[in-house]
């Protein structure tokens, strides 16, 4: 357990005990590797038996530990409302009222859970563990806290593994990327399946009816749960798209609003804690900073078009949730700006098929360091520790070799 201030400007103030899990090799011959997990919304420390096979073969040259960054696990933020119409999706978009509510049943305590505060956090578990340095490794969101955390303490990173990488800069709050790269994929995942007609001028087509957020959400989920379109789980999506455009549509809308409906345990993700962080840190948000004042206008850049981001249409990139929610969350401190090149060795690795953290966002991040090397993982998806053995020797090699 790791005791933290909510506020470190008011060390007397309230306090956070965050969950640690610290394996018990502390005479391991490559020291200490952070795995920080994603969201911003999902434990680490409660992920532990999830992770360990996964990364099995890193665990007898170095002591893993975890943590549930402040605002997940025990210490996860509680909006019911919110955690019912989103759960754990960036791209749902919630009402209004709920994001309102959230924002005011946390109160002025919602400013005190960002990445800053994290990073925080993190330097503080380094001290405690009396460990001089040590290797990082994120996953989705967790890459965002790595750079970040490295840019701030840039001579306790020994080198850093970047898995689905979320910009050091963060996320484009548009979504424009991923919605871009959609149509490649389906037509890869029409290709696997000798589906019928065309996926992507399906997906164009209920898009332009308006109800581009739910589908896009069902398609990014669908390329999670089955990122390389190996076994079930992708292909209704293909099947159920093509039986809307082409007359039934009533089975696609069972399974938008089943999806819609999923519960998910605030301790699994803190929807209200995943709103406090990313309402802050987004990229370009389209009012134009964090701390803009309410209510907000999304004035979309013009450069962005229905053909750039087909096969959906300008009106999704609005109506999905980056966009839809933070317009209603109050004003926030946005992060520090970082400057320079981070020297430490870094390996990024991301699937060519990810449509949650998409490969374009990678390639950009490159820029933000001296030493680095980007591993694109054909036919992968997100997340790719434990779920692709190339992606698992890219790691090995890195991590292990010399």
């Amino acid at each position: 357990m790791l005791t933290v201030s909510l506020d470190r400007g008011q060390p007397t103030g309230p306090r956070l005990s965050l969950n640690v899990a610290v394996a018990d090799n502390t005479g391991s011959a490559r020291g200490v590797l952070l795995m920080l997990t994603g969201g911003p919304g999902q434990p680490g420390a409660g992920l532990l038996e999830r992770v360990q096979p996964r990364i099995a073969y890193l665990l007898n040259d170095y002591r893993l530990v975890m943590i549930d960054q402040r605002g997940t696990g025990n210490t996860a933020l509680n909006c019911p409302d919110l955690q019912r119409e989103v759960g754990s999706s960036d791209i749902l978009p919630p009402s209004p009222a709920a994001v309102r509510a959230c924002a005011d049943a946390l109160g002025t305590a919602r400013d005190h859970y960002t990445t800053t505060d994290t990073v925080a956090d993190l330097e503080q578990l380094r001290i405690a563990l009396g460990v001089d340095s040590w290797t990082v490794d994120g996953i989705s969101y967790g890459t965002y806290v790595a750079q970040r955390y490295a840019y701030a303490h840039p001579d306790r990173v020994r080198r850093m593994v970047l898995d689905s990488v979320v910009p050091a800069t963060g996320a484009p709050a548009t979504y424009a990327d991923s919605m871009h790269r959609t149509g490649a994929v389906l037509r890869q995942a029409c290709a696997a399946s000798h589906c019928s007609g065309d996926p992507t001028a399906d997906v164009a087509r209920l898009a332009a009816a308006g109800n581009g957020a739910d589908l896009m959400n069902f398609i990014v989920t669908g390329t999670i749960v089955d990122p390389t379109f190996s076994g079930n789980g992708y292909y209704p999506v293909l099947d159920l798209v093509h039986r809307a455009v082409t007359g039934d549509p009533e089975p696609l809308n069972r399974a938008l609003v089943e999806l819609d409906r999923s519960p998910t345990p605030t301790d699994d993700f803190s929807a209200g804690l995943h709103a406090a962080t990313l309402c802050a840190e987004v990229a370009d948000p389209p009012w134009g900073r964090a701390d803009a004042p309410l209510p907000r206008t999304a004035a979309i850049p013009p450069t962005i078009t229905d053909a750039s981001v087909y096969p959906f249409t300008r009106a999704t990139v609005t109506q999905q949730g980056l966009i839809a929610g933070c317009r209603f969350w109050p004003p926030t401190t946005p992060p520090p700006p970082i400057t320079g090149k981070l020297a430490m060795p870094v390996l990024m690795i991301n699937g060519d098929r990810d449509l949650s953290t998409p490969l374009p966002w990678a390639q950009a991040d490159l820029t933000h360091f001296s030493n680095a090397t980007l591993s694109v993982v054909a036919g992968m998806g997100h997340s790719i520790q434990g779920r692709n053995p190339h992606g698992d020797a890219a790691v090995r090699e890195f991590l292990l070799a010399g």
